[in-house]
């Protein structure tokens, strides 16, 4: 499963493109037209002085899923369905993933996600009148291979509709244009919906990052000794213990790599771009 569902940041002009094509628009971000790096400044790292961060952006782009992948022919069998994956590690061969599916009848989709060829094993977790969450291996790991290959790596949750999935990004104009070459020398199809420039503490934490850690101060997750458990917090935020558990992780590091270094987190390999 591939995508993260819609622009959280809408702001600014969406352009449609093909694989490798140029953007229609892209109001409110200032740089150059074509693959120029955006606002990067400041002194040379060997000369042991602090070189400014760049300017971040935050994007959202539509890519087409390649046919053959699993998520690809189920979710075009159920186009009002919605697939979203949690989180994923890929081990060799396979992939071991957490997804979501969100449909009038869940479990008719999710019988159909279990006995896809490419889908060794599925194990649901919970289902309810519109949702079911499950822990399946897949042998599709195209998106792994792309993550691989890029220097800019989606959000997750990924969100899957209708064979196209939708991802969210955060972070320099570089790491953009990165990505779009990426798109286009595998010859993906894609849609760059928005295109904004952000003060650089908007991109440090995705909104979802951002609205854990403040639910986990308001609760008092982080009080010595702690007032509320992760369970307790997990179930405000309407979400898993083991979501909750990762967000908190991923935002906690981004705030004390940003406060320690100046800098995002180079091995997390998010750049804020995860919940």
């Amino acid at each position: 499963m591939l995508g993260r569902a819609g622009a959280r940041r809408s702001a600014g002009s969406a352009g449609t493109t093909g694989a490798g094509g140029e953007d229609e628009g892209s109001g409110g971000v200032e740089g150059d037209e074509g693959t120029g790096a955006m606002g990067a400044t400041g002194t040379d790292h060997a000369k042991g002085l602090r070189r400014e961060p760049a300017a971040m952006i935050a994007a959202s782009l539509r890519i087409r899923l390649p046919a053959d992948a699993w998520v690809a022919e189920v979710s075009r069998s159920f186009p009002r369905a919605t697939f979203r994956l949690l989180t994923g590690v890929r081990t060799g061969e396979t992939a071991v993933e957490l997804g979501e599916i969100v449909a009038d009848d869940p479990l008719v989709v999710s019988r159909a996600v279990a006995t896809h060829d490419a889908v060794l094993t599925h194990r649901r977790l919970e289902t309810t009148a519109d949702r079911t969450l499950a822990k399946y291996e897949t042998t599709d790991t195209d998106l792994y291979e792309f993550l691989e290959e890029s220097t800019f790596p989606p959000e997750f949750p990924v969100v899957v509709r209708d064979g196209w999935y939708e991802l969210d990004f955060t972070g320099t104009r570089e790491e953009l244009d990165g990505l779009r070459s990426a798109l286009g020398a595998v010859g993906r199809d894609y849609e760059l919906r928005s295109l904004v420039g952000v003060r650089e503490t908007e991109g440090l934490l995705t909104d979802r990052q951002r609205e854990t850690l403040e639910a986990g101060l308001r609760e008092g997750y982080f009080e010595v000794p702690r007032e509320c458990s992760l369970a307790a917090l997990a179930e405000t935020l309407g979400v898993d213990k083991s979501s909750a558990s990762e967000t908190l992780r991923r935002g906690e590091r981004r705030v004390l790599t940003r406060y320690l270094t100046g800098a995002s987190d180079p091995r997390s390999g998010d750049g804020g771009r995860h919940p």
